[in-house]
């Protein structure tokens, strides 16, 4: 296997409502999760070379499903945004209880993506969700998004300070833009190294 994925090869596999419905996993997996905001279809989209391919929506937390996408025989999902407040409480328990279930199954976790903005402090959902990741022995990195709103002094500035309250290393948070294409060879080598 050549040691990077060619991203050309990327497509739309299928979308699952339920954990029970998705197919056991047959090849490493790459899972992407994030605030419903944190610009996850965007950097998505951004790694697969696309402009639409990752459905980015105008209204923030629309992706209630786990889309999956393909490439070069490794999968990307893409998991529904987490803690978007303009949904109804029963609509983000159904979202938790997703995520939930599809971290508590059994399938090849190769490299989990955390993305945070890094224009903010991470929300307390962001820490529970690294908390879990760390807890449970993910494999995972922060992805830290929209860093073309920044100066580099004040990414260098907030990505230390994101760091520190996240309790992560240095070598596992990237700084990335989906506008600039800031982080992403790095992301593609990290995938890469989990994956291949």
């Amino acid at each position: 296997m050549a040691d990077s994925i060619n991203y050309q090869l990327a497509k739309f596999v299928a979308s699952y409502g339920k954990v029970s419905q998705i197919p056991e996993s047959t090849c490493p997996e790459v899972s992407f999760v994030g605030r419903s905001n944190v610009g996850k279809s965007s950097i998505m989209n951004k790694l697969f070379g696309r402009k639409n391919l990752v459905k980015v929506s105008s209204t923030p937390g629309k992706t209630s499903n786990i889309n999956f996408f393909e490439a070069d025989d490794v999968h990307f999902v893409d998991l529904p945004g987490y803690g978007f407040a303009r949904r109804s409480k029963a609509e983000r328990d159904r979202w938790a209880e997703l995520i939930g279930d599809f971290f508590d199954s059994d399938r090849s976790f190769n490299l989990v993506v955390s993305l945070v903005d890094i224009r903010h402090d991470p929300s307390k959902l962001d820490h529970d969700m690294i908390d879990y990741l760390q807890g449970n022995e993910f494999n995972f990195i922060v992805c830290l998004t929209k860093a073309d709103k920044l100066s580099r002094t004040q990414q260098a500035r907030q990505a230390a300070a994101i760091k520190k309250q996240l309790n992560v290393p240095a070598e596992n948070v990237i700084i990335t833009s989906s506008q600039t294409g800031t982080g992403i060879d790095e992301l593609k080598r990290r995938i890469a190294e989990a994956c291949l």
